[in-house]
């Protein structure tokens, strides 16, 4: 099976196959074991071992947590990929998502204010979990248009923790002006 894995600007193409795993071509020895009831997984990659936390954030999207960083990925199969590239879906700016917690926390510090501009790979907040601090970044340049959190707040898995106004929107009215959850 051939998936194409965007990470940041850069995408993958991963095959897994009977004859093993190859990431643009380049075979690499890779097992994944999954702890049941959780989203922790146990990577071991060419025999170096990894936690890995992975956590659906859409029907192609992942937000995983890596060797203290939070990476946001998207998955795509060979035919989907395929039906995008015929149709020219997916493509073209979306804007900035909103941040999630991408399991049960504790916010610890909250590190930008509405209005703030951010740059991609800009620590947000905050969150303590799992007896961990995970920093979560800006994916994506933006303008923060709400921060719906503060220090010492429990949040549960996938709330919404800061919105981004959208690129053209003068009001700062935010891509995803929900309420908390």
């Amino acid at each position: 099976m051939r998936y194409h894995v965007a990470v940041g600007d850069r995408t993958y193409l991963v095959e897994l196959g009977p004859e093993g795993t190859t990431v643009d071509g380049i075979a690499v020895r890779a097992q994944l074991a999954h702890v049941n009831g959780t989203d922790v997984h146990s990577l071991v990659l060419d025999g170096a071992s990894y936690r890995l936390v992975a956590a659906r954030s859409g029907s192609d999207t992942w937000d995983l947590h890596l060797r203290g960083q939070r990476l946001a990925v998207e998955v795509v199969d060979e035919r989907a990929h395929a039906i995008r590239e015929m149709t020219g879906a997916g493509s073209g700016p979306a804007g900035p998502h909103p941040v999630r917690a991408p399991m049960p926390g504790l916010v610890v510090k909250v590190e930008v204010a509405e209005g703030d501009a951010v740059e991609a790979g800009q620590g947000l907040v905050i969150v303590e979990a799992m007896k961990m601090e995970n920093e979560l970044k800006a994916e994506v340049a933006g303008v923060v248009a709400r921060v719906h959190v503060e220090p010492g707040q429990a949040v549960e898995k996938d709330q919404i923790l800061v919105d981004f106004a959208a690129p053209d929107d003068e009001g700062g009215e935010g891509v995803h002006p929900e309420k908390d959850t």
